[in-house]
C-alpha cells in the first residue's frame, strides 16, 4: 500500500493524471471515500491524461458514463444508488470490465463481485486542513 497527500483539488487532478499513465485495458480502479473527498476530481485527472478533460460529468443518476479516448474506452461508474451487486449484474455492469478501464466510485459496494486484481483508492479528508486529502492506494489480489 502507498499513500499520497493531496493539498488541493488541482493536486488530486495532477496525481490522477500521472497515475493514469500506467492504466491499461481491463484495469479496474475502485474509488472509495466520503462525499466531497475527491473521487470525481481523481476521475477528472484520469480523463485529462487521455485528452478528455472537458468531457467529465457525474454518473450519479445514470450509473455509468462512457468516454472514448483514442485507443481505449473509459467507464466511469457511480454505484452509490444501487441496492446491491445483483443490481449491478442486472444492468450488465460486469460486461464493461474487459472492454476498457473501469473507474468505480463507491465501488466498495460491489467489491465482492469485482475480478481481481484491482486497485482500490481510499480518499480521506484531513482534520487539520479542509483542502488536504489522504489517498491510500492498494492492490487487491
Amino acid at each position: 500500500m502507498s499513500t499520497y497527500i493531496s493539498k488541493n483539488e488541482q493536486d488530486t487532478i495532477e496525481f490522477a493524471e500521472k497515475f493514469a499513465e500506467r492504466l491499461k485495458l481491463g484495469d479496474i480502479v475502485v474509488l472509495t471515500g466520503d462525499l466531497g473527498s475527491g473521487k470525481t476530481k481523481f476521475v477528472q485527472g484520469v480523463l485529462k491524461h487521455f485528452g478528455l478533460e472537458n468531457e467529465i460529468s457525474s454518473p450519479t443518476f445514470t450509473i455509468v458514463n462512457e468516454y472514448n479516448a483514442k485507443d481505449i474506452n473509459i467507464y466511469h461508474f457511480d454505484v452509490y444508488r444501487l441496492e446491491d451487486a445483483d443490481e449491478f449484474y442486472a444492468m450488465g455492469g460486469d460486461e464493461y470490465f474487459s472492454n476498457g478501464i473501469c473507474l468505480i466510485e463507491w465501488g466498495e459496494m460491489i467489491e465482492d463481485i469485482l475480478p481481481k486484481p484491482y486497485t482500490k483508492i481510499t480518499f480521506s479528508k484531513s482534520d487539520e486542513n479542509v483542502d488536504f486529502r489522504e489517498l491510500k492506494i492498494e492492490t487487491i489480489d
